[in-house]
């Protein structure tokens, strides 16, 4: 037992120090955004408050949660594809100077107590949430050069695992442009107002419909994908299979499926879960 715990724990720095090695800039924005969580997390329980009938540091929470995954993918990918330095580094700042101003919005209107989402009560409110937006659509704009990037070039990996990068990454980028849908809606969910009954931690409404399922789903593609991809590459892949590139590219497009019928369900005010 002991020597099956130190292989895993081996394993998990040998993890960590490559995703240092890949892009120094982009783990150092996830460990940060991982001691944030932490610290909202401690600070949570002592807050009394409510906004939108859940405890105001939920949502920072959840999104520095997001936003440390999302560096640390990006951070791995883009190793994978033959940018020139000065472009991967133009690259992993951009991404990085868009999720910092992100977090730091969500996480000063949490300690104010008012929403950060949909939020034009005030002239100020209203500015902090274009703002974001500001800065979610250009983050949106770099993940979708990437991407075309990746479908132009024949990156030095396994097919199988190029095309789950390419096909995550594509949904990942239509998902985040559902955004914009919430945007117009000025809300997140459907048929009901926000804030109602919701799932524990999640808080996906149970009464109506939520566009946050299918913006949760789809924008996870970006790892799930890869990582299908990546293990369909293995020798012990290819032996069950000869076909690892299409099983890929049938995974992905069962995925997006899946995407696009969550999305019509939450726009139909029907929720993922009902109680």
């Amino acid at each position: 037992m002991d020597t099956t715990f130190n292989q895993s724990q081996t394993k998990s720095y040998g993890v960590i120090r490559e995703l240092n090695a890949r892009n120094p800039l982009l783990f150092a924005i996830a460990v940060a955004h991982v001691i944030l969580l932490l610290i909202m997390t401690g600070v949570a329980p002592f807050d009394g408050r409510e906004v939108m009938g859940i405890n105001p540091w939920i949502k920072p929470i959840k999104f520095a949660a997001s936003i440390a995954i999302y560096a640390m993918t990006m951070g791995w990918l883009l190793y994978e594809l033959p940018l020139r330095e000065i472009v991967n580094r133009r690259v992993s700042w951009a991404i990085s100077a868009t999720l910092v101003i992100e977090i730091a919005l969500i996480t000063m209107q949490a300690a104010r107590g008012v929403t950060s989402h949909f939020n034009d009560t005030t002239a100020f409110n209203a500015a902090v949430f274009s703002v974001m937006g500001a800065a979610i659509t250009f983050n949106i704009l770099v993940a979708a050069y990437v991407t075309l990037k990746f479908w132009k070039t024949e990156a030095k990996i396994p097919s199988p695992y190029l095309w789950g990068i390419r096909i995550g990454l594509t949904i990942f980028v239509l998902a985040s442009l559902e955004g914009f849908a919430m945007v117009s809606h000025s809300a997140h969910s459907v048929g009901v107002a926000d804030g109602g009954p919701g799932l524990p931690l999640l808080n996906w409404s149970t009464r109506g419909g939520d566009l946050r399922v299918a913006h949760f789903f789809g924008m996870h593609a970006l790892q799930i994908l890869p990582l299908a991809g990546y293990l369909l590459s293995t020798r012990r892949a290819e032996s069950l299979t000869s076909n690892a590139v299409r099983w890929a590219q049938a995974g992905g497009a069962a995925y997006a499926l899946l995407a696009l019928l969550l999305f019509l369900w939450a726009m139909a005010g029907r929720p993922l879960v009902s109680l």
